[in-house]
């Protein structure tokens, strides 16, 4: 069975980074194919199915690390957010920076226990968008080996113009994780960021620059990211990508928060990205 390690990472900038590794049995075969999990907004590493998918990961071979983004306002063993000011400065630059440094701490936070040579990214929803970033950035494109996204957006400002002008006015909006009833603040280091970079947080345009084998998976029913949004990736994404169409996945593939099992449509998308990252990484015994 795999097992499951907490750590926590203290970035050269920024708040400390909280994650589990689930490790493959036996232990004593590393390094492991590794996959870095990203959880999307308003999520968290222990939501839902993130748990499922890693240990499933662990199972088949991978080393599974997954984190919460330092501004996601969350602590390991909690479910809503507990640091409002955290989550208040998010954007998603700074999540870029999260997601990169655990990537270049993986030495320090699995020992030798990561394959730094077959490197996989995952990311769902906001999350898939920052694995894309990732992805496609001029000096991680050669180590990205593959990339896999659920539901991923692929435009950064979901905002009306009615919100972002009370944004301007106040300098901060909120919004309601419908979960929990929380009304959650976004702050002006968000609103700015959207206003001043466009380009470099540009999905369409960062999916033709990667070179990692992708894997886009997405719901035809999914009402929080339209399926159309995944089309308008794949018809911009270089070579070699892959969209994959859960036919009535919805924006989480019909599974919740507390986790219940999986559902039909979450096997389908678990078993689809399993299989890719055993191909473009290798299987782990080899």
């Amino acid at each position: 069975m795999p097992t499951r390690r907490r750590f926590r990472l203290d970035p050269p900038v920024g708040r400390a980074l909280d994650g589990f590794l689930d490790v493959p049995d036996p232990p004593n075969r590393p390094p492991h194919p590794t996959v870095v999990v990203c959880h999307g907004f308003k999520g968290f590493m222990e939501w839902g199915f993130f748990p499922h998918l890693a240990e499933l990961l662990a199972a088949r071979g991978f080393l599974a690390v997954r984190f919460n983004f330092s501004g996601a306002g969350i602590r390991p063993g909690e479910d809503r957010v507990s640091d409002l000011d955290a989550f208040r400065d998010d954007t998603h630059g700074r999540e870029l920076e999260d997601l990169l440094a655990v990537v270049d701490g993986l030495d320090e936070v699995a020992g030798g226990l990561a394959d730094r040579g077959r490197l996989g990214l995952f990311g769902h929803s906001r999350g898939g968008g920052i694995a894309l970033l990732a992805a496609a950035a001029p000096e991680r494109r050669e180590s990205v080996r593959a990339l896999v996204t659920w539901a991923a957006i692929a435009e950064v400002d979901r905002f009306g113009e009615a919100a972002k002008q009370a944004w301007r006015r106040e300098g901060v909006i909120h919004v309601e994780n419908s979960r929990t009833g929380q009304q959650l603040p976004l702050g002006r280091g968000l609103f700015d960021e959207l206003e001043r970079d466009r380009e470099a947080l540009d999905l369409v345009a960062a999916a033709g620059r990667r070179t990692a084998p992708w894997l886009i998976v997405h719901g035809r029913e999914d009402t929080s990211v339209s399926y159309e949004e995944a089309e308008r990736l794949a018809e911009a994404a270089a070579p070699p990508v892959e969209l994959h169409p859960v036919d009535t996945g919805d924006h989480s593939f019909c599974s919740r928060h507390p986790f219940a099992g999986p559902s039909r449509e979450l096997i389908e998308a678990m078993n689809a990205t399993q299989a890719w990252f055993r191909r473009h990484l290798g299987p782990p015994e080899s």
